[in-house]
């Protein structure tokens, strides 16, 4: 196995108790350091993929690799995969139980056997990362769901992992609070940690991801860059996305030759303007 490769998944299915077919012999790598963003119509396996690379799911065949290593599922190995891999749950609500928030983050570094300063200087060093000190002392229960969004975030950031997952991380978040977490997401992205989202918003996947990988099915459609992904419209249809607005505006200028032929790409407003600017 590539060295560089940081998860792979080999011929994973699962299949849930009323005969769901969720993962029909997906095969999946990911790389160190990689942005990756996984895509696809609701019920194509995203958050079942995701359930299984944290353990959470067993396949119900095939294996997931965690640097070169089948997963283990003993109580012991569950431990040191969720170190490792963190997940951030769609609704946080299914993710926070604490009282208070500076106790929900503080779960984590606790139950890892660290010491109480320890945990209490990666706890702050997490709230003051993620500007949500305003709030640290206030029950979780009366957080705006922007805020506990971030509460969310912070409980795995705290854990220190090397790959971060998030399950439609700017769901259901106003413009404000969507814009805070994927300034984090940034953040995360800029230190080198390998960060795997699903998302529908396919402008934000343009710009951000280094890969981009379309679910049907429980199966991989496609993984690449994003030029080559949205470009590919008879895949972008069988996963019900569109073109991003940036590729089909640059595609017209380019026929009607407003832009010359031969331009990479653009992959957000900024650099579609730029080419505009030096025609």
């Amino acid at each position: 196995m590539n060295t560089n490769t940081i998860i792979r998944a080999e011929r994973l299915c699962y299949r849930y108790e009323d005969g769901t077919n969720a993962l029909n012999g997906m095969d999946l790598s990911v790389r160190r350091g990689e942005k990756l963003a996984v895509m696809g119509a609701n019920g194509s396996g995203k958050s079942t993929f995701f359930l299984c690379l944290n353990g959470v799911h067993r396949p119900s065949s095939g294996t997931v690799y965690l640097d070169g290593r089948p997963l283990d599922y003993s109580k012991k190995g569950l431990l040191a995969l969720r170190r490792r891999v963190g997940i951030v749950f769609q609704d946080p609500d299914q993710q926070l139980f604490s009282a208070d928030v500076f106790g929900e983050i503080s779960f984590g570094p606790l139950n890892l056997g660290l010491d109480e300063e320890e945990a209490r200087r990666r706890v702050e060093d997490v709230i003051r990362e993620l500007n949500i000190a305003e709030f640290q002392d206030k029950p979780v229960h009366f957080l705006s769901g922007g805020q506990k969004k971030r509460v969310a975030i912070a409980d795995i950031l705290v854990m220190r992992p090397d790959v971060m997952i998030l399950d439609e991380p700017t769901a259901a978040l106003d413009p404000k609070h969507a814009r805070l977490v994927d300034s984090i997401i940034d953040g995360l992205s800029e230190k080198g940690m390998t960060v795997i989202l699903s998302t529908h918003d396919v402008n934000r996947a343009l710009s951000w991801a280094d890969s981009v990988v379309l679910f049907d099915g429980g199966k991989v459609l496609i993984k690449d860059t994003p030029e080559a992904v949205f470009q590919n419209e008879p895949l972008l249809r069988r996963a019900s996305l569109e073109t991003p607005a940036v590729i089909r505006l640059f595609s017209v200028l380019t026929e009607k030759k407003l832009l010359p032929a031969g331009l990479p790409v653009p992959r957000s407003e900024r650099q579609l303007e730029k080419y505009l600017q030096g025609v």
